[in-house]
């Protein structure tokens, strides 16, 4: 088999795998033997699950053969990030003081694409406690240069979809650590409301701003995989059913767009300030009406990182009891979450009600606005020397700055949707992406923009050379 078919998209896979040009069996042995050949240069996988692999692909294999289809992702490869739960293989979650640790069941989103018919590969890396790229297995590298990092949280995920290692991924965001993977490894990336998909079974950072969603090689594989693990679940009360009717053939024309224009004035280099410029000009030849809009002045990155470090300062009380907290790599955030568990409950409670006065605000702009538009991030893919800052809990959101936080702090208080979609390459031939965020449970109008600006580029037909 070619190498060059595991780049497919999910949807191209699938058309493969029911027309029986290629078996399950034969597409996950192709795509684990690819992942065991990239993964000293990329550093993307924690743990291969290939007994497990190998028993779901049989599976699939056989109904298959017999006509029963699941559904799009039915022996379809993937990888899961290494902070969601999986039944008796390990989940260490980036961290030295978790290593060896391992679950007797399944996270809900692992449960729900077995059920899909879905075959885990492996458990992708995550910066550790989702942070950076940064792991005890080492940094987790960009597939277009892996001199640079991958960014992170969602490191592995990132890398390990975009050097078709992997189907699909799965990652989880609690300030850009979804979007910021997604644009720096040159796919597609979709973080959904705030409770549209159970956080059971993954590891807790913040319980009110961890969100979990797919890291795809196309806007409508997010769609497929998103339409997979979405809705209710009695074991995360947070998690609620809500409609989800993706269109790729839907109108957009005429609709309003909020171009952030700080963000896209934020870029130091010319060559990436024009690749952001070019993109806003095909926006707006896709017949959009795109209005620059600044956000209000609120603290969005300080509510965000005091939320962020307060909760996970109570998750993780554990480490300090335990005596482990010494055995984080991330120094700094052993400094930052222990200045957390100081800061007085009157002050976090003044946090939270500016929060919600923000959330009041994010209702109004999408009441004029469809969508609001920026970079993804402020720059390609940084050296793995020059990135320590990607250790950082806020460095996500801090790729974009302009005073106030900008748009990942604003949408992950919020809780709102956003997806990333490549917008151009740089003379290195490092990817760039452009973020769509939108109002609450509007998945499918956020996927239906970025479809439309996907098609009419096609930069997700690049793939690098590994």
């Amino acid at each position: 088999m070619n190498e060059g078919a595991l780049y497919k998209s999910v949807t191209e896979l699938n058309r493969m795998l029911r027309a029986k040009h290629v078996s399950p069996v034969e597409l996950t042995r192709e795509y684990i033997k690819r992942a065991e050949r990239l993964d000293p240069q990329l550093f993307a996988v924690v743990t291969f699950t290939e007994e497990l692999a190998m028993s779901q692909a049989r599976a699939a294999e056989a109904e298959i053969m017999k006509g029963k289809i699941r559904g799009r992702l039915h022996g379809i490869p993937w990888g899961a990030k290494d902070l969601l739960a999986t039944k008796g293989i390990p989940t260490q979650w980036g961290c030295p003081a978790y290593q060896e640790q391992v679950f007797d069941y399944d996270a809900t989103v692992v449960g729900k694409l077995g059920d899909a018919g879905a075959v885990l590969i492996a458990k992708l890396a995550l910066g550790e406690l989702a942070s950076g790229a940064r792991w005890f297995g080492g940094t987790t590298r960009c597939p277009w240069d892996p001199m640079r990092s991958s960014s992170g949280s969602s490191a592995g995920p990132g890398s390990a979809t975009a050097a078709g290692a992997v189907g699909f991924g799965v990652g989880t965001e609690t300030l850009g650590s979804i979007i910021s993977p997604a644009a720096t490894n040159g796919v597609v990336g979709l973080r959904p409301t705030f409770g549209r998909v159970s956080r059971y079974g993954a590891m807790t950072l913040s319980w009110t701003m961890d969100k979990i969603g797919p890291l795809c090689r196309t806007v409508e594989d997010c769609a497929l995989v998103f339409d997979a693990i979405r809705g209710a679940d009695q074991l995360d009360p947070a998690a609620v059913d809500a409609p989800f009717r993706f269109s790729a053939h839907s109108p957009i024309n005429g609709k309003k767009i909020g171009v952030l224009r700080n963000e896209f004035e934020t870029p130091s280099d010319a060559e990436v300030r024009k690749i952001f410029a070019d993109a806003l000009k095909g926006l707006a030849g896709l017949g959009l009406i795109l209005e620059e809009i600044d956000l209000e002045d609120f603290p969005y990155q300080d509510i965000a990182r005091y939320t962020i470090n307060v909760e996970a300062a109570c998750v993780f009380e554990p480490l300090w009891k335990s005596g482990k907290i010494d055995r984080l790599i991330n120094k700094q955030r052993a400094i930052d979450w222990s200045a957390a568990r100081l800061l007085p409950a009157t002050d976090y409670l003044k946090m939270q009600r500016v929060r919600a006065e923000i959330c009041d605000y994010a209702s109004r702009l999408f009441k004029k606005y469809a969508a609001l538009v920026a970079p993804s991030t402020a720059a390609p893919a940084a050296l793995v020397e020059d990135s320590a800052a990607v250790n950082s809990v806020t460095a996500a959101a801090a790729a974009i700055v302009n005073g106030n936080g900008g748009s990942s702090a604003f949408g992950n208080v919020t809780g709102m949707p956003a997806i990333s979609v490549p917008c151009g390459f740089t003379a290195a031939g490092l990817p760039l992406g452009i973020v769509f965020l939108g109002p609450a449970f509007d998945e499918a109008g956020i996927l239906r923009l970025a479809y439309a600006y996907e098609q009419a580029n096609h930069w997700h037909e690049r793939h690098p050379k590994l």
